[in-house]
């Protein structure tokens, strides 16, 4: 029985691709070539622009998270108050 189970994942082994990893990738794969963008210059003006747009994002987003927080906070209070209240019933019975 162990011997079959060694065949099999040796011919398994046999079946997989005898290429390097990501060659069968559409456009080939080279390991040495290094990416090149091709960004567009950016201005003095447009990049105070954007650090002013991402600030105001970014304060958007905090206020957004302290009042989910916020929100979920009551929400666990008022459950905790609404269990408490039925447990001292019990206790209190």
């Amino acid at each position: 029985m162990p011997s079959n189970s060694m065949n099999v994942i040796n011919y398994n082994r046999r079946q997989l691709p005898q290429r390097d990893k990501f060659k069968n990738v559409l456009g080939g794969y080279n390991p040495n070539r290094k990416t090149e963008y091709n960004l567009p210059k950016a201005t003095t003006k447009q990049l105070k622009m954007i650090r002013k747009r991402l600030k105001e994002e970014q304060k958007v987003r905090m206020l957004k998270v302290i009042l989910l927080t916020v929100i979920l906070f009551f929400i666990l209070l008022g459950v905790l108050a609404y269990s408490t209240d039925g447990i001292i019933e019990l206790i209190s019975l």
